[in-house]
């Protein structure tokens, strides 16, 4: 098995696919036990670099919206 690309070096993009691709082969039934655990930590790895990757956009937002959040109108 290959060495999964560092998580620093992935866009959110690609973790997200990542771990998409990790949930269809843990869903999937046909792991062995010690590959299903190696998947399961990388999964647990990337939902924590997503997480963290979603509250640092969550604070630029903030930082440029000024002191609060702004309302938000569709402009639908």
């Amino acid at each position: 098995m290959t060495e999964p690309t560092p998580l620093e070096q992935l866009t959110y993009e690609q973790a997200l696919a990542e771990l998409e691709t990790i949930v269809a082969a843990l869903e999937s039934d046909k792991r062995s036990l010690d590959e299903a655990m190696t998947q399961y930590e990388r999964g647990q790895e990337l939902a924590r670099y997503l997480a963290g990757l979603l509250d640092q956009a969550d604070l630029k937002v903030q930082q440029l919206s000024g002191d609060g959040l702004t309302h938000f109108e569709s402009q639908a």
